[in-house]
This record gives structure tokens, C-alpha cells and sequence, in this order.
């Protein structure tokens, strides 16, 4: 799964997701994109379920590009632990992603496979998407 390999910082706020992208909005290296409707977390692990029904559907023969990476990490402590005692240790790690950001794209193959490849894709993801052609 993706993740950062070094942090200055290793614990983040939770922040909020306001407001539409500006930039990675646009398909720059392939034919069709997945597009984000709405704004939110998307974990690796989705990202990673994501690529491997992608990759999949085309049997490797497609060029498929990740535009968005999980760099904010998401902390949880365990549920036996009582209130107090600071924060707690990183559990995993989340992409922040903004309405109309572009998250897959994909070359190589034809219409109708990329279409359906990225249908399957985002099924595996938490936010609602649109697939968007150049």
C-alpha cells in the first residue's frame, strides 16, 4: 500500500475539505480519467483495491496513472484503552482529495474497456466519481 517514506512532521490535525480543486483537474497523460464529484478521504487501501480492479479488468495491457497520493496520516488508538493519555499512534495514511480532482487515468486499450475498467474502480472508492475523457 502506498504511504509516505518520511515525515518531518508524524502526526497531522484532521483538518476539513472545503471548497473545489484547482489544480489536477484536467487529464494530462491519458484518454480517460475518474473524476471526484465529492470531496473527502480516500485511504490507501481503497486507492490500492482501486489499481488491482483496474489493472485487472484490462489484464495489464492498459497504462494507468495515479494523479492522487495518501500522504496524511490518520491516527486511532485502540478501543481498550481508557480517555486520556495524548494521542495516539498512526494507523494508516489518507489522500485528501477535493471535488473535481483527478484521481485515475488510463491509456492504451479501447473505449469500452477503459470505460468499464473504471466503473470497477470506482466501486472501491469511498466518494462519488465521473469518468471523464480528454
Amino acid at each position: 500500500m502506498l504511504q509516505p517514506s518520511k515525515r518531518k512532521y508524524t502526526k497531522e490535525f484532521r483538518g476539513r475539505v472545503k471548497g473545489f480543486a484547482s489544480k489536477g483537474c484536467s487529464i494530462v497523460l491519458g484518454e480517460y480519467g475518474l473524476k471526484a464529484i465529492t470531496g473527502g478521504w480516500i485511504s490507501s487501501r481503497q486507492l490500492e483495491s482501486a489499481r488491482k480492479a483496474i489493472n485487472n479488468y484490462t489484464k495489464r495491457k492498459s497504462k494507468l496513472w495515479i494523479k492522487v497520493f495518501p500522504h496524511k496520516p490518520v491516527t486511532k488508538k485502540s478501543d481498550e484503552q481508557v480517555r486520556g493519555g495524548g494521542k495516539g499512534p498512526v494507523d494508516h495514511y489518507v489522500a485528501v482529495v477535493k471535488p473535481g480532482v483527478i484521481l485515475f487515468e488510463i491509456s492504451g486499450v479501447s473505449d469500452e474497456v477503459a470505460i468499464e475498467a473504471l466503473e470497477r474502480g470506482a466501486h472501491k472508492l469511498g466518494i462519488k466519481t465521473v469518468i471523464v475523457k480528454r
